[in-house]
């Protein structure tokens, strides 16, 4: 039962192992995420400023068509409009580019955290396998004791006892120690353990409906020390 109830916790220790590098996993995947949304930002940007580069140099071009000294005016300042938008463009690109930068950069500290946590994980994982594995050659052995000791039970006993088993989730066997069941800690009747003592049958704690035992040889009946003299006495007497 004990190592039944070890194995199953196994995977609850592999997965609670494994938590750790779960959510370093989780942050490398949204950082390198938010890497891509960043590049693709800044791509965005710096198509933005092509095409504004391009419209610029097509209004130079017009310079030479212009007539009067207004239109000339209004060119500048339509160029000048331009040289500023191109400047916000820039500072866009700038700021993209150092986010990028910070971004590469988180990721691959948590690539380096991720690697280390898979090889402690690795570890664990391997150390509770050997474990499950050492585990289950002892429960082969044990059961096989148990099917071998099963056939010097008697079967009534036996049947007895499986009915106990069967009906409780842990040890269905209590030892009567100091008038108490071992097995829920309370008094049992003077009674029931001096037939326990006498292990002439079997019983079961009036509480927790474990069956008891002795934990000792059995009580034997044995002749008092007057019963004893008397037959010395009378053996004495009868060879006179």
């Amino acid at each position: 039962m004990e190592i039944n109830e070890t194995r199953r916790k196994i995977p609850e220790r592999l997965h609670a192992a494994e938590s750790p590098l779960r959510e370093a996993t989780q942050l490398l995947t949204d950082t390198q995420t938010a890497v891509d949304a960043a590049t693709k930002e800044r791509r965005a940007h710096e198509k933005d400023l092509d095409a504004h580069e391009a419209h610029t140099e097509k209004m130079k071009s017009h310079a030479a068509s212009l007539k009067t000294n207004k239109e000339y005016q209004a060119h500048l300042f339509e160029l000048e409009l331009a040289n500023k938008k191109r400047g916000d463009f820039e500072e866009k690109i700038l700021l993209s580019m150092d986010k990028v930068d910070q971004l590469q950069k988180t990721a691959k500290e948590l690539q380096d955290k991720k690697d280390a946590l898979e090889k402690v994980f690795t570890r664990e994982k391997q150390g509770l396998d050997a474990q499950d594995k050492e585990l289950a050659a002892e429960l082969a052995q044990l059961e096989a004791s148990y099917r071998e000791a099963s056939l010097k039970v008697e079967k009534r006993l036996l049947e007895r006892y499986n009915q106990v088993k069967a009906s409780r989730k842990d040890q269905p066997l209590a030892a009567v120690r100091d008038g108490i069941c071992a097995g829920c800690r309370l008094q049992i009747p003077p009674q029931l353990i001096a037939q326990v003592k006498r292990s002439d049958d079997l019983h079961i704690c009036p509480y927790c409906r474990r069956m008891l035992y002795w934990e000792g040889e059995p009580v034997t009946e044995t002749s008092s020390p007057l019963s004893e003299a008397k037959k010395a006495d009378m053996e004495v007497g009868e060879s006179v």
